[in-house]
């Protein structure tokens, strides 16, 4: 019987470290997201977001969500692409975490970005999944280069990056809904990466690489 992954690879990915699984959001997933997100995800007024989108309306934040979600499978192309990646402990949905990249061929540049539900923030869930998409992305396809960002305030991202090697790369101003904001730039190489002391398992890499034609 033809499987979702036989459909459409990216389905197909599956990242596991000790303690989380991390795979792409299913519509079956998409009602443990928002619910993960109404509970909260940061303080009100201070969203770690450049678009705050963790402070709609609970009936507005739901479809924003999903059709974000939609949004990225259906722009997804070799050339530009968004793995939206669910976390997961056992049966409970901690958060997600995004890798991207733009003209990766060339490039060889990835992007992150993640949120995590408030009640399992400041026990390191934040690290292993970053850790977890950045060694998939330099050991599995290659990536000479991982990039992210943050609002300078924003400690908590900022520590997890610099607990992983990644090096400052500028600063630049940016509108966030109608703040203003000072945002750090950091990057990553697999030289400067600090690895966690434990191996990722990898399934459906192969399907994914050929789909990407890498």
């Amino acid at each position: 019987m033809t499987s979702l992954a036989d459909i459409w690879p990216p389905f197909g990915l599956t990242l596991t470290t000790p303690r989380v699984t991390i795979r792409p959001i299913l519509d079956d997933d998409i009602p443990a997201a928002v619910d993960a997100a109404r509970s909260g995800i940061h303080e009100p007024g201070k969203s770690p977001f450049s678009m705050p989108w963790a402070e709609m309306p609970a009936d507005e934040l739901a479809p924003n969500m999903a059709q974000w979600y939609w949004r990225c499978r259906g722009n997804f192309t070799k050339d530009s692409w968004t793995l939206l990646l669910a976390a997961w402990r056992d049966d409970e949905f901690l958060g997600v975490q995004d890798l991207g990249a733009k003209n990766f061929k060339t490039l060889k540049t990835v992007s992150t970005g993640s949120w995590l539900k408030q009640s399992v923030q400041g026990q390191g869930f934040g690290k292993e999944m970053r850790a977890a998409v950045v060694s998939y992305a330099f050991d599995y396809l290659g990536a000479e280069v991982a990039e992210s960002e943050a609002a300078i305030w924003n400690q908590q991202s900022l520590g997890v990056s610099t607990s992983l090697g990644y090096e400052p790369n500028g600063i630049f101003r940016d509108a966030w809904g109608e703040k203003v904001e000072e945002v750090q730039r950091v990057r990553l190489t697999p030289t400067t990466f600090k690895r966690p002391d434990w191996t990722l398992k990898v399934q459906g890499h192969e399907e994914l690489k050929r789909y990407l034609k890498l």
